[in-house]
């Protein structure tokens, strides 16, 4: 059994023996701090604040949250404050699978036992972004552009070594193309940087460039998914996202690319604190305010705790283990 499979399993299993009741076995008696592993504006932040107004809202906890950005060093600030704070059940952390894949390509303070895991609520899903003025229309032309020019054309994404230079080297290994990639701090700066043709792509999800393509600033070539996005309203010049084709179809043969958005507590906490907090999520994950969150974000809803969640983290860190390696970025 793998470390983290063998980590959720204790959880879950700790969570079963104290039944259904489980969930009113504690409750919070102060103010409880959520810890947002990104700045403010980001889409960790969003996810945070989005959890916050429904708890608000719906009354699904009796005590006031505050909320704190703790975003340096692409989130390790929050899980280092996090390790600080073992055994401290009113301080909760979000964020997404840097929490498991930092530690790999990175020196810092903490690893997974420093953690305890609550859930995954959502997943998003990444595009493939060009400018509007682009010369290019569709994926296929861009990729065969970059290929006849290795290490010409500039793509952007949120910080190094992290979720979006991931996926470009996933790209590159899987088209034979080489960019020259230009982390940002963070999606939104990604997206501003190409609005204003700064570089040539970036690999952002549906929230962070949906602003630019609004204004009719960026234009999507397609979707790292397995199939289409769900129908909506259009964004842009009659388009929507389900008339993104599938970057798979596009010849950039990756079948589907996701980031979990993920919300864990310190070390060290009762079993009774866990199941509290993943009572509280799912009714969250189950309001309107969330389902239109998810709607207006483009995220796919899943809601996975315990030993499903440590099947999927486990999968993820597995295949992204391998560009690690591939790419030399794993710490020594």
């Amino acid at each position: 059994m793998c470390k983290v499979s063998k980590l959720f399993g204790i959880v879950a299993a700790a969570a079963l023996t104290f039944g259904a009741s489980a969930a009113q076995a504690w409750k919070p008696s102060k103010p409880i701090e959520f810890v947002v592993t990104s700045g403010a504006g980001g889409g960790t932040d969003n996810f945070a604040r989005v959890v916050q107004s429904a708890i608000a809202k719906h009354n699904l906890i009796d005590q006031p949250i505050i909320v704190t950005n703790k975003g340096g060093g692409s989130g390790a600030e929050g899980y280092v404050y996090a390790r600080g704070a073992a055994g401290d059940p009113h301080k909760v952390i979000f964020g997404t699978n840097n929490a498991y894949l930092l530690p790999y390509v990175a020196k810092v303070g903490f690893d997974r036992s420093t953690l305890t895991p609550v859930a995954v609520m959502a997943l998003d899903e990444f595009l493939l972004w060009v400018n509007a003025n682009s010369e290019f229309k569709t994926a296929k032309d861009y990729i065969e552009a970059v290929r006849a020019k290795p290490e010409t054309f500039k793509m952007g994404g949120s910080q190094s070594k992290d979720t979006d230079q991931t996926l470009v080297s996933m790209i590159e290994h899987a088209a034979g193309v080489k960019f020259i990639y230009v982390p940002f701090n963070g999606g939104g700066a990604a997206a501003v940087q190409l609005a204003g043709g700064h570089i040539d792509s970036n690999t952002n999800n549906p929230n962070e460039n949906i602003g630019q393509w609004k204004a009719g600033q960026v234009r999507p070539l397609c979707v790292f998914s397995s199939e289409r996005l769900p129908e909506g309203p259009k964004v842009y010049d009659n388009m929507g996202w389900s008339d993104i084709p599938l970057c798979k179809d596009e010849g950039i043969p990756i079948d589907r690319f996701q980031m979990p958005r993920t919300v864990w507590l310190p070390a060290n906490v009762p079993a009774d604190v866990v199941a509290f907090y993943v009572d509280v999520l799912k009714k969250v994950s189950e309001t309107p305010e969330w389902k239109e969150y998810i709607t207006r974000t483009v995220q796919t809803p899943r809601f996975m705790t315990g030993e499903e969640m440590a099947t999927f983290i486990a999968e993820d860190e597995e295949k992204n283990k391998k560009v690690f390696e591939r790419e030399g970025w794993l710490v020594k």
